[in-house]
């Protein structure tokens, strides 16, 4: 049976070395091609996913990732991955990036059944296991919660223009905004209780939260994806269903960002 923590561990030691490798803007922010999820793939992007698909394919049976989609067919486990969730961060030397790495059994959110989030500039250590709970650097989660009354609330993809169009939506729903962009981290910080709510101001993609999301639900925070309506449990992991995604301490705080959003 694989160890699948050991084997994130290992992954996030050989992004390590991409990072020393890649030391500066210079060398990290390259275009060196196009990602099958649509954004544009930089050398930071594609050195980090290399190094990690190299490891995880020798037991996976089946990978998603942001830059080159599907390998290996129907085959289990499905392996979600996000190499670098927060690449412009990463690219610029900002401290705040992440890797992102879910196992699942099948092919939907629900079906995930560990969750693995690496933080590279605190080096915290995010992990969830279905129905067993969720930990930061191996300690419990689930003791410090969101608080009902929105204090901090985080705005994730957030070019100018979305952040220019929503903040006022939510003006009279939360005290102060965050901006810190990596939407695996801030939903991780979510269920840790930092911050009381989370949403993405533009469509997320599987590869995005399929990790984060195992530790909220684990802790009991609300996640839904409010541009579908299948339910959060039946979203597909893949790259082409797209959502925005709100998460908060209760489903009826949930609600009510998603209705503001929406407006």
């Amino acid at each position: 049976m694989t160890d699948w923590l050991e084997l994130c561990r290992a992954a996030v030691a050989d992004v390590d070395d991409v990072l020393v490798r890649l030391p500066t803007r210079a060398e990290r922010e390259p275009v060196v091609g196009a990602g099958l999820g649509g954004d544009e793939t930089t050398a930071i992007d594609q050195a980090a996913e290399d190094v990690i698909l190299a490891r995880v394919r020798e037991v996976a049976g089946a990978v998603v990732s942001e830059e080159v989609g599907r390998l290996g067919g129907e085959a289990r486990p499905l392996v979600v991955v996000d190499p670098i969730d927060g690449s412009l961060n990463a690219k610029r030397g900002i401290p705040f990036f992440s890797v992102s790495i879910a196992v699942a059994e099948g092919e939907t959110m629900d079906d995930v059944v560990f969750g693995f989030v690496h933080d590279f500039g605190s080096r915290e250590e995010w992990t969830a296991r279905r129905g067993e709970g969720a930990w930061l650097n191996g300690e419990r989660l689930g003791a410090e919660r969101p608080k009902d009354e929105v204090e901090i609330l985080s705005f994730e993809a957030t070019r100018t223009s979305l952040v220019a169009r929503d903040a006022p939506k939510v003006a009279d729903l939360a005290h102060r905004l965050r901006i810190m962009g990596s939407l695996a981290l801030s939903l991780c910080h979510l269920a840790a209780g930092r911050v009381d709510a989370v949403c993405s101001l533009k469509p997320a993609r599987s590869v995005d939260i399929a990790a984060a999301q195992l530790l909220c639900r684990e802790v009991g925070v609300a996640i839904d994806l409010f541009d579908v309506a299948d339910g959060f449990g039946a979203a597909p992991l893949d790259l082409e269903q797209r959502s925005r995604v709100v998460a908060a301490g209760t489903t009826a705080v949930c609600t009510r960002i998603a209705r503001a959003l929406s407006a």
